[in-house]
């Protein structure tokens, strides 16, 4: 993505009534993260190799703030889903995306749907972080990015068995939005596109001028 490029997905972000920031390295998340929370609020994640990379998860577990941990070990299935709806009242959700348009949309795709679900309703601030590569042209090429990059690099690392993960692509890359397997282990079950918000700013976009994530 070119400079030109990148400062058109902001100003569009803005128009949808998201606050939009631009940095130009990993390195200058997790201050402006700090920025937009107050120590000692709850916080939530989706699950995100953007926030480990760009240092977020380890802010997020540092104990100036109360971490609603999915993930933290001995939890039974019960308890984990009681975290997973705690964290709609979480004062601040952190998480990346799929794709962010250059029309200012937002689109992201979940097996669970928790992470949608919470960027759509309920914390009161979403914090978004996202690397340049994650930049697309229109919706149509966000979708496909989702066939082609994003779901099967996560299946990978998940370890899910789905027919992205055998092939590499998504068995549905050239269809409509939903094709795709119909897997036990399947990724892609519900689908979120973020416009124009009507309450303005609680979703915050960072957009970082490096590759991270899938």
């Amino acid at each position: 993505m070119t400079e030109k490029q990148i400062q058109v997905a902001l100003e569009a972000l803005r128009r949808n009534r998201m606050q939009a920031h631009y940095v130009a390295t990993a390195a200058e998340v997790v201050p402006l993260v700090k920025s937009l929370m107050h120590a000692g609020e709850s916080v939530a994640l989706g699950g995100s190799v953007t926030l480990e990379q760009t240092g977020v998860l380890a802010l997020v577990n540092s104990g100036e703030y109360r971490h609603i941990d999915r993930y933290e070990a001995g939890l039974s299935p019960e308890e984990v889903t009681a975290r997973l709806c705690e964290a709609f009242f979480a004062d601040t959700y952190l998480t990346s995306a799929n794709a962010i348009t250059l029309d200012g949309e937002l689109y992201n795709v979940d097996g669970r749907a928790n992470r949608i679900a919470a960027i759509a309703y309920g914390p009161k601030s979403v914090i978004v972080v996202a690397g340049i590569n994650k930049l697309v042209p229109t919706l149509e090429d966000a979708v496909a990015r989702v066939k082609t990059i994003a779901a099967p690099r996560n299946v990978e690392r998940l370890h899910c068995d789905t027919g992205c993960a055998q092939i590499g692509v998504c068995a549905g890359h050239k269809g409509r939005m939903t094709a795709g397997c119909a897997k036990d282990g399947l990724i892609c079950c519900s689908y979120l596109i973020s416009a124009s918000q009507r309450e303005k700013d609680r979703i915050k976009v960072i957009l970082v001028g490096e590759e991270l994530g899938y």
